[in-house]
């Protein structure tokens, strides 16, 4: 079992279970998107000591508490889970992804346990030449790419920062818009 050494912010008990089954890691619950002063007290110390990945439900909740998150923490790391993943009898949550469903959401976010070299700078004229962003499709593409690379979908400017900030390398990309 891999040993995480960032903190994983996950939205609950039965989430930090689920994470603990598949790897060795520290979590902090947010218990919802009503996030109380402890906790972003805890959340800060972990992110300025440890490092914090944001690993949120794939739902409209979910998504809402990483924007939140995101915006406090900008350097934070972000695990990604396709909803198919994560549902289980009509329920959505990281408490229902089996142990190598997370395994490889840790991957793609280029935590500790998983880290890679690599990983480049890239530009709006990369995002451009890629059919990314400034073209019809360019939102579907990078829908499509950010499933592979474990990034998720966003708009063009959030797209490249978490492809930047991701160490993904040019490679990666590639071969995710080749597939």
């Amino acid at each position: 079992m891999k040993t995480i050494e960032e903190i994983i912010i996950v939205e609950g008990r039965d989430d930090t279970a689920a994470v603990r089954r598949a790897v060795d890691a520290v979590t902090i619950e947010t218990h919802g998107y009503g996030i109380r002063p402890s906790t972003w007290d805890v959340i800060d110390k972990a992110y300025e000591s440890k490092g914090i990945i944001i690993f949120t439900d794939p739902d409209t909740a979910g998504e809402q508490i990483r924007r939140r998150l995101a915006e406090r923490y900008p350097e934070a790391k972000h695990a990604f889970l396709d909803r198919s993943l994560a549902e289980k009898d009509g329920d959505i949550g990281i408490e229902n992804a089996t142990p190598e469903s997370i395994v490889a959401a840790l991957e793609k976010a280029r935590c500790s346990a998983f880290a890679s070299e690599g990983g480049e700078q890239f530009t709006p004229a990369d995002m451009f030449a890629w059919g990314l962003a400034g073209s019809s499709g360019a939102s579907e593409r990078r829908r499509i790419a950010g499933d592979r690379l474990g990034v998720g979908m966003a708009g063009s400017k959030t797209f490249l920062h978490r492809l930047n900030h991701f160490g993904i390398s040019r490679e990666e990309i590639e071969q995710a818009l080749e597939e």
